[in-house]
């Protein structure tokens, strides 16, 4: 498939098989809410997701899975999505657990609207945050 980074699936390789089936959904998910969606690696083996600014990165955690989504805490959660970082300035946390389903529908809509907030400047423009 295009778009995916190989260092990326290193990093799923060794994770327990719910944890990169988890990952492997919500890397889906994030490519189809926008194809030009690129994937790449930082702070050394990190999977990050960007379009036109910094989407979501994943994070392998010993009993769950995060999804880190960059949105400055402007993207509404009418679905409850966010599981931690409510506050935060920068991110948010999705988490899931061994068996957790994932919301596609509402997942892609808060990604869709992330990925047009970014192209519309990002959340530090549009909040006047810096």
């Amino acid at each position: 498939m295009s778009g995916r980074d190989p260092r990326v699936d290193a990093y799923l390789a060794p994770l327990p098989a719910w944890q990169r089936e988890v990952f492997g959904e919500l890397r889906d998910i994030l490519h189809e809410a926008d194809p030009a969606i690129e994937e790449t690696i930082k702070r050394s083996v990190r999977p990050y997701f960007v379009l036109d600014g910094t989407v979501a990165a994943f994070l392998a955690a010993k009993d769950h899975a995060n999804l880190f989504v960059y949105d400055g805490g402007i993207v509404p959660d009418p679905a409850g999505l966010i599981t931690a970082g409510h506050d935060n300035a920068t991110a948010r946390t999705i988490g899931f657990r061994e068996g957790d389903p994932i919301d596609r529908a509402a997942l892609l809509e808060f990604l869709r609207r992330l990925i047009a907030d970014n192209r519309a400047g990002g959340w530090r423009k549009l909040t006047g945050r810096r």
